[in-house]
């Protein structure tokens, strides 16, 4: 009896970190995996070591944990299993995570003409490549792009086809993301008993400055004349907190401004539930943090020039300003703890989102990819 031809994913790594791409990834795994029409896949994991939490253990997914001593030695280990499994005729198509891993993953394809997908998110393809990983993309059959905004830098900056680019954008489960009360003990944790609440979930390094916290933080005093009650939680960890609790400190907020730190996954919704408003002007390839604020009927705030155009639908859903003015920032606060606009109506914000956004949209779109 034939084998089944299977589908081959490639990814750096999914789940010994957190982030928007590795959150975005799970999804799409997901969506793959609860789908009985698409074929077996394996999926190969450059960084990830077999000790991971993994919640698709048990699933039509086959898991290579590749973590390494050496980078080199890991991606040897990956063209190996590839190898292999081509020989075999294992694979109909590869669907490679990262353009990082492009150069790896083309020539093999090219070697047994097996197509190949590069799935892309957002800065890491928004300027010109190197050459070996701009050639890879090019040689594509096909790319998944997060959002528009994120397709088209890409197509621009790397001479793509846009013929090849298709959308493949998040999901947000309206399951575990819902409305409800504020947290009597999360606001007590945090010291907002009686606070108007702002909030941001973001990674605090120093290379990701554009996430747009110190920008939300220049923005307090002006906010803060007009509603003397407000605090902003700022959720997330890294190198750049000391810096921007040492901008609190100067700007006169530093007691409006709560570092809560990590929080788990499981943990999210209640912390979006907390807030009236979330405010992230950022550039985004997306935004996945968007949709959760409003599944949870929270009123959202973005920048005006990146992927949040997206779920944001191009500003029917909510707030979008110039990423580095906190003026601009500080205007659309006020507006939204006015609570007038109809964009701060959470009933409606969960409803337009879900219905564009929904984890059974996704599998529907991965499948027709597929």
């Amino acid at each position: 009896m034939a084998r089944q031809p299977r589908i081959s994913f490639v990814f750096l790594q999914i789940f010994s970190c957190e982030g928007g791409i590795q959150s975005y990834v799970k999804d799409v795994l997901r969506a793959y995996a609860t789908n009985p029409a698409l074929p077996p896949a394996d999926v190969l994991l450059l960084r990830d070591g077999a000790s991971c939490d993994n919640p698709f253990r048990d699933s039509r997914l086959t898991f290579y944990y590749l973590e390494s001593p050496s980078a080199n030695l890991g991606r040897l280990r990956m063209a190996l299993i590839l190898l292999w499994h081509l020989l075999r005729g294992r694979y109909q198509r590869i669907i490679c995570g990262h353009v990082r891993l492009a150069p790896l993953v083309a020539p093999l394809c090219k070697r047994f003409r097996i197509p190949y997908t590069v799935m892309t998110y957002g800065k890491e393809v928004w300027a010109p490549l190197p050459p070996r990983q701009q050639q890879a993309l090019q040689g594509a059959d096909s790319l998944w792009c997060i959002s528009r905004y994120s397709r088209d830098l890409a197509c621009q900056a790397n001479d793509l086809d846009p013929g090849k680019a298709h959308l493949l954008p998040c999901a947000v489960d309206g399951t575990v993301f819902t409305p409800g009360p504020k947290s009597p003990q999360l606001l007590q944790q945090y010291g907002l008993e009686g606070s108007r609440i702002l909030m941001t979930v973001a990674r605090l390094w120093s290379g990701d400055i554009y996430k747009g916290v110190d920008v939300t933080i220049r923005a307090l005093p002006q906010i803060c004349q007009r509603f003397p009650e407000v605090k902003y939680l700022v959720i997330g960890r890294g190198d750049d907190q000391p810096r921007l609790a040492q901008l609190a400190q100067d700007l006169g907020v530093a007691d409006r401004v709560v570092f809560a730190g990590f929080v788990p996954n499981d943990a999210l919704a209640d912390h979006y539930r907390l807030a009236d408003a979330y405010v992230m002007p950022s550039q985004e390839g997306f935004g996945i943090v968007y949709m959760e604020a409003m599944a949870c009927g929270v009123p959202v705030l973005s920048g005006d020039a990146d992927g949040s155009a997206d779920p944001l639908q191009d500003g029917r859903m909510g707030w979008r300003v110039p990423h580095r003015d906190p003026d601009a920032v500080a205007a659309a606060c006020g507006e939204i703890l006015t609570g007038t606009d109809p964009r701060c109506e959470g009933s409606w914000l969960r409803q337009e989102t879900l219905a564009q956004f929904s984890p059974e949209s996704l599998q529907k779109r991965l499948a027709t990819l597929i």
